[in-house]
């Protein structure tokens, strides 16, 4: 069984920054791809950032450059550093899990993001 536990949401004003956090346990040992996704009610959930065992990285264009995902392969963790944040990056971020860089089937509860003056 897989768990993915996300903490560091919060409200924060735009331009500001955030620290997100997935820590993973359980049968890890066949996923190589961890990353975050971006859900806003009424639509799909969307790639934010993710990043394999090997250390690439992929992002979505709107937070290149302003985003950066990292990975601690001995703590089973990812951290997404978020600066310069607008109030399109409110959302709920969900930590996700899979074997190639296709979206996983193990998702963690999700933890809310919300930018706003």
């Amino acid at each position: 069984q897989v768990q993915l536990v996300e903490s560091g949401g919060g409200l924060v004003q735009p331009g500001g920054s955030l620290r997100l956090s997935c820590a993973a346990s359980g049968n890890i040992f066949n996923f190589n791809v961890m990353g975050l996704y971006r859900q806003i009610p009424g639509q799909q959930r969307e790639p934010v950032a993710r990043i394999s065992s090997t250390g690439y990285t992929r992002y979505a264009d709107s937070v290149k450059g302003r985003f950066t995902i990292s990975r601690d392969k001995d703590k089973n963790t990812v951290y997404l550093q978020m600066n310069s944040l607008k109030f399109e990056d409110t959302g709920v971020y969900y930590c996700n899990l899979g074997s190639d860089w296709r979206v996983g089937k193990h998702w963690g509860q999700g933890t809310q993001v919300t930018v706003s003056s």
